[in-house]
Order: structure tokens, then sequence, then C-alpha cells
């Protein structure tokens, strides 16, 4: 399963996103094997106004939004949220 990942490079949530993907990827190596394209919503807007998010980060797996960041998110949750989407990933 590949995942997108958009972003924004000033955003402190996405900034918070990455930390985590990187913590999980040294946590569960499985996480590594999978496939995770990142968007920078302000480098590649045609691709960004294709998918249907309003806050960033936001992850969709095959087409299917399964996270969307919400302000106010602590780093825990984040990290918490992500791990659902990839151990999602992992299930395919």
């Amino acid at each position: 399963m590949k995942i997108k990942l958009f972003y924004l490079k000033h955003c402190p949530y996405c900034k918070s996103a990455f930390k985590a993907l990187d913590e999980l990827k040294e946590e569960n190596p499985l996480y590594k094997k999978i496939e995770i394209e990142t968007i920078e919503e302000s480098d590649q807007p045609n691709e960004a106004e294709k998918y249907d998010y309003y806050c960033v980060p936001t992850l969709f797996c095959d087409e299917q939004k399964e996270y969307e960041a919400n302000s106010g998110e602590s780093f825990k949750e984040i990290k918490n949220n992500i791990k659902r989407v990839l151990d999602k990933a992992l299930e395919q």
C-alpha cells in the first residue's frame, strides 16, 4: 500500500509528523518498507487540489483519507494517528 503525505514545510504539526515517522520506523523496521510519497502542497498545488482535505499533515492510503491533523494536537496524538495509518498499510 502506498501512502501520500501532504504537508507544508513551515507547519509545526508537519514537523512533528516527520519526527513521529522517524521514531516509528526505528521502533518497527517493517514501517520502512511502506512507500510514502511526500507532497509539499505549496510546491505541488496541482497535486494537492486533487484531494479533499483542509489541514496538514494529512495522510491518504490508496486514495482514501486516513488521517487529517487537527489544530492543537499533541506530538503523542500525531504519532498515534500516524502509527494507526502505518499499521493499516501493513495489513494490506
